[in-house]
């Protein structure tokens, strides 16, 4: 079970920081991932980490300013979003699945349910 949250409204430019809490089961070998919709958009995929090492990917519209990242002990993922944009406005969705890393969301079989993040201009 992936439960999100840290969602909210922020200007452009401030930072928020997304969590999704892990629980059920052990992630150690798994990719969590964090997707986005936005109205009448399709899912975009933003950041993954592989948990067991700590890779990390990103989209190129998040890169230099998000970071993914994760917490063992708590069994958390992060996500940190700095220099935030209108643009990012969307529910951002935490999902893991099973190696091999990837990025889409079809190939995502856990979600947790969404969080709202409004950045207002």
């Amino acid at each position: 079970q992936l439960q999100a949250s840290g969602g909210g409204l922020v200007q452009a430019g401030g930072s928020l920081r997304l969590s999704c809490a892990a629980s059920g089961r052990t992630f150690s070998k798994y990719v969590m991932g964090w997707f986005r919709r936005a109205p009448g958009k399709e899912s975009e995929f933003v950041a993954a980490i592989i948990w067991s090492g700590g890779s990390t990917y990103y989209a190129d519209s998040v890169k230099g300013r998000f970071t993914i990242s994760r917490d063992n002990a708590k069994n958390t993922v992060y996500l940190q979003m700095n220099s935030l944009k209108p643009e990012d406005t969307a529910v951002y969705y935490c999902a893991a699945h099973g190696t091999p890393m990837s990025t889409s969301p079809t190939d995502f079989a856990s979600w947790g349910q969404g969080t709202q993040v409004t950045v207002s201009s």
